[in-house]
């Protein structure tokens, strides 16, 4: 069977970097990673709080804030084998809202529904990027 290798949430905000700075001031949080679009928003950041880690990212690309009416969390999880967890998925009654692909910055993965409104963002690393690679790989993407 796929071995599951982590989840965390995906918080969306509409001014991820003032999320960002309340999330490390608040919980004394550090941030592990933060990568941007083109436009200088975030489209990934990891924040550590103990022993509990959660994403942030600007509301964009299909992902409103809950402020603006869109999902206030989207669970990402880590597998092995992201094209059978999808499949799974499909058969329980999932829906498709990303397809399972390669994106280019190391992981292949997509994003499904499931029956009851979660969204799950599933992701398999194929490739062992640092994170000045991911990011010029971000921007060459946007160019």
């Amino acid at each position: 069977m796929t071995e599951i290798l982590g989840l965390h949430p995906r918080l969306v905000v509409e001014g991820a970097d003032a999320a960002l700075a309340f999330y490390t001031t608040a919980f004394g949080g550090e941030v592990l990673e933060r990568y941007t679009g083109s436009d200088g928003r975030v489209v990934h950041s990891m924040v550590q709080v103990g022993p509990a880690r959660f994403a942030v990212k600007d509301a964009a690309d299909g992902d409103p804030a809950p402020t603006g009416g869109g999902v206030p969390v989207i669970m990402s999880l880590s597998v092995s084998d992201a094209d059978a967890v999808a499949a799974r998925m499909l058969a329980a009654g999932a829906t498709v809202i990303f397809e399972i692909a390669d994106h280019g910055y190391g992981d292949y993965g997509g994003r499904l529904a499931d029956p009851f409104g979660h969204q799950w963002m599933l992701s398999q690393r194929i490739e062992q990027l640092d994170a000045d690679q991911v990011q010029e790989r971000l921007d060459a993407m946007q160019t």
